[in-house]
């Protein structure tokens, strides 16, 4: 029998399989652990207040004490998964950019649109102008549809300011989005997303603003979990990267960085010796690289959003398993690079483009995912006592069916 309390209840029957289910599941999977995917048939699934209760087989379901206030869901053909973690996105923004979308297919690159003023810098100008009021809407709107995809956990990151008063504004409209919107936000600080143009040759004169005129604020109102550098060439080097981050991390924020994107130049390695929670992009990747993420905690993750959408590697995730490393997937949601925060069609890129199995790249958007996001003994899985939301799919005729059909909408319902 399954006992509820007094909160809103939801019991889901008949379900064809229960994916990534169980209790004791490890935090990460990695190398040839990522093969391993868990899946219950012809399962329930109770969940009350938003918690896991109560799963199990059909044929052990002893029925329930008290139907009050319980909402009975009959999920015959269909799959329960836990929602997927984006650790990786820039959902509060002013405007697209799909001006220079046209730009790339006539011929420039996407460094060459940011060397002129694009790219980054575009989106620093049309943010300045916006009330915090009006990115607050705009990012609100945005979430609703990210979970309308199946995303049940998201990471935030500034870095469209480049000003004091303007990054303050983005990581405000963060806190106000951690607060009201139905699902759990991690915020990350990345004023070191670039250069403006007015420190392009004074590169420490905006390192000073950042740790002098941003960090002191953002520690006194609590304003971010996360800290981050975009360490590129022409952006920042990993002797700036290791200065921004070390006051970071003297004020609490443990780091999450943008490397290896264009080119391999050091910031892995100082990346996992600073303890850094992740490091993402990786469409570079050397032989010192893997050795060092061995030696370490960092969760490599892979944005193969980007990758499509600007034409550039996709990472190696066969090279990293290989080595026996674990990666996460998420989606660079963003107006210059990844205008899409569609993690199925991630796992269809993952699977198409980088040959991980169906099994791999769920792995890499649940459990690895929720690692990235500091969300394990909550998200990530199917276990009792988390709070994850879980996603009901349409009836389709197995899991590897969603990222197979790439473009078809397979996720009907997230519960939580």
């Amino acid at each position: 029998m399954i006992s509820f309390g007094n909160m809103k209840k939801v019991l889901i029957k008949n379900i064809k399989g229960l994916v990534q289910y169980g209790e004791n599941l490890p935090t990460i999977r990695k190398g040839k652990e990522m093969k391993e995917l868990p899946i219950l048939e012809n399962a329930y699934l109770a969940i009350e207040g938003g918690i896991i209760v109560a799963y199990g087989e059909m044929k052990d379901w002893g029925g329930i004490t008290d139907w009050r206030n319980l909402e009975v869901i009959d999920a015959e053909g269909k799959f329960v998964l836990p929602a997927f973690c984006d650790s990786h996105t820039h959902t509060v923004f002013a405007k697209s950019r799909e001006e220079e979308f046209v730009d790339r297919i006539n011929g420039l690159s996407y460094e060459e649109i940011a060397l002129r003023g694009g790219g980054i810098l575009n989106s620093a100008r049309r943010l300045q102008e916006m009330s915090e009021d009006e990115l607050f809407e705009h990012a609100m709107i945005r979430i609703e549809r990210l979970m309308s995809y199946g995303t049940g956990a998201l990471e935030i990151k500034s870095g469209y300011g480049l000003t004091i008063e303007a990054e303050l504004k983005m990581l405000r409209v963060i806190k106000r989005l951690k607060a009201e919107a139905p699902i759990t936000i991690k915020a990350t600080f990345l004023g070191a997303h670039a250069f403006p143009p007015e420190f392009k040759e004074n590169h420490q004169g905006y390192i000073d603003q950042i740790i002098q005129g941003m960090l002191p604020v953002i520690a006194e109102e609590g304003l971010a979990d996360y800290i981050d550098v975009f360490c590129e060439r022409n952006y920042f080097s990993v002797e700036e990267m290791e200065q921004i981050l070390q006051v970071g991390i003297n004020i609490g924020l443990k780091p999450k960085v943008h490397v290896n994107q264009f080119s391999a130049m050091g910031g892995v390695k100082k990346a996992v010796k600073l303890g850094a929670l992740s490091v993402d992009h990786m469409e570079e990747l050397i032989d010192e690289d893997i050795e060092a993420l061995k030696n370490g905690v960092t969760m490599p993750t892979i944005l193969p959003s980007c990758s499509h959408f600007l034409s550039i590697p996709f990472g190696d995730a066969r090279r990293l398993m290989d080595n026996g490393l674990p990666v996460a997937l998420a989606s660079d949601f963003n107006p210059g690079s990844t205008p899409s925060g569609n993690l199925s069609f991630v796992w269809s890129l993952a699977c198409v483009k980088m040959k991980m199995t169906p099994e791999e790249a769920l792995n890499a958007l649940t459990i690895n995912a929720a690692y990235a996001m500091d969300l394990s003994e909550t998200h990530g899985t199917i276990s009792l006592g988390k709070k994850t939301p879980v996603l009901i799919t349409k009836e389709i005729p197995n899991l590897a069916y969603i990222p197979y059909s790439f473009g078809d909408m397979n996720i009907e319902r997230m519960i939580g």
